[in-house]
């Protein structure tokens, strides 16, 4: 099973600070990411993880961005520790996306032939997709199924466990799971067509 994203004592205290914070108090801003640093680090490790070998991103300097647009997200109306590490993992996967868009600009100009992209996720041991193809196949899936490309993002991006993605969203363990396999086998039907 694994690891929870929160234990019993900052359970409540990380929604406390993001009140706090979303109100101004800059003190509760440097409480908070003594709180959730090493949380951040962890999802920042998994995914990188599965990048390909060498990736030049490390996983303080992915800790340290997603940090920085999660505190300048004054529009986002924290609910609670979950949504924050919720869309802390959305905002891990869209920094991967624009770094390996940002690599591939650099490839173009500097006047290399257009290859594909050696920024890799893997999906499974055999396979691997590059960051802006996993990016383009969650947004069609969302406009097929919502809430399975919201369980790929957690699981895949944010390390959740099934239960975890479930007490986020507020499903049982069960719906996850399925929508998880259905999530799997529509991915896997994209990328091996018939």
């Amino acid at each position: 099973m694994a690891k929870p994203l929160y234990t019993d004592t900052d359970k409540g205290q990380v929604t406390l600070l993001l009140d706090r914070f979303a109100e101004g108090d800059r003190s509760a801003e440097e409480a908070l990411i003594a709180l959730v640093y090493v949380e951040l680090h962890r999802l920042a490790l998994l995914r990188l993880k599965a990048e390909r070998p060498g990736h030049t991103l490390q996983p303080t300097a992915l800790v340290n961005e997603a940090y920085l647009r999660l505190c300048r997200s004054r529009e986002i109306d924290w609910q609670n520790r979950a949504h924050f590490y919720c869309v802390a993992a959305r905002i891990m996967r869209q920094i991967l996306v624009d770094y390996a868009r940002q690599h591939n600009a650099q490839k173009r100009n500097e006047g290399t032939s257009a290859i594909p992209l050696e920024q890799a996720i893997s999906i499974s041991s055999a396979q691997s997709l590059t960051a802006l193809e996993v990016d383009d196949l969650l947004r069609r899936l969302a406009l097929v199924s919502e809430r399975q490309a919201q369980v790929v993002e957690m699981r895949f991006f944010g390390g959740m466990s099934e239960e975890e993605v479930a007490a986020i969203l507020g499903k049982s363990v069960r719906t996850i799971r399925r929508d998880w396999l259905m999530a799997r086998a529509w991915l896997h039907e994209q990328l091996n067509p018939s």
